[in-house]
């Protein structure tokens, strides 16, 4: 029977080399110990109700169900109770200083910049060709054939055959510049006049374009999109930087 292996720190580090991960985890530690300079800097605390109630969520969240069932999570995540007890309190501190700086600033930023968060419906079809892709655009607003017989008909990938070329619900920054100034000024529901984009012409047809509405998920989503920019920006001021060949930061 062999005998298990010995890791030590070395291994650690030079297989975070290897695999191109040490800066990335690097990054992560400068932004942790930013993030915890910050917080004290502004006296942010965190009570023994809120530590409970943020542990109880992520139990929650990670359908720990049990205290066996954390347990089991904490070895295989090689993590100690107090490992687990400063994640919580990491993580919670995060998000009290993301309320702190950016609370008041979520609201005038969405309606700003509200276009940023619309999301779009749409099918498309690839064509080669920009004879056959207005030929085909012709017939369907002529009612010779429909959008969707196109799609079975000349779409290649089988799986976006299968879809009739469903793309999914999208926002601005999934397309490419000449497809989103046409797709989010189009009028639901709409074929666009085949446009030339990515290397082939596309049909396109917009099903539907749903406008943002500032609900608790996006508010979360535009705080916490905030607080990465502040913490990119403000790392960046004071000049940080990574040596990963010392790891060193």
């Amino acid at each position: 029977m062999s005998q298990p292996s010995t890791i030590t720190e070395t291994d650690l580090i030079q297989e975070l080399k290897r695999s191109r991960q040490m800066r990335e985890l690097l990054e992560k530690i400068v932004k942790h110990k930013t993030i915890m300079s910050v917080v004290a800097d502004f006296g942010i605390e965190a009570t023994e109700e809120e530590l409970q109630k943020a542990a109880d969520n992520f139990r929650v969240l990670n359908d720990l169900q049990s205290s066996d069932q954390t347990w089991e999570w904490l070895r295989y995540h090689g993590l100690s109770l107090e490992d687990y007890q400063e994640m919580i309190r990491y993580n919670l501190l995060s998000g009290k200083l993301a309320e702190h700086l950016f609370k008041d600033k979520v609201e005038p930023y969405f309606y700003e910049n509200s276009w940023d968060y619309e999301k779009v419906v749409i099918y498309e079809v690839p064509i080669d060709d920009e004879d056959l892709a207005m030929e085909l655009f012709y017939a369907i607003q002529e009612g010779e054939t429909s959008f969707f017989d196109v799609a079975h008909q000349h779409i290649e990938n089988q799986e976006l055959r299968r879809t009739g070329g469903y793309r999914g619900l999208l926002q601005r920054q999934d397309f490419i510049p000449q497809l989103s100034a046409s797709v989010f000024a189009a009028t639901p529901p709409q074929l666009l006049k085949p446009i030339f984009a990515g290397g082939v012409m596309r049909l396109v047809y917009v099903e539907e374009i749903i406008k943002p509405e500032l609900d608790q998920g996006l508010r979360t989503q535009i705080m916490s999109e905030l607080f990465e920019q502040w913490l990119e920006s403000k790392m960046m001021s004071e000049q940080v930087t990574i040596d990963v060949g010392e790891v060193k930061v």
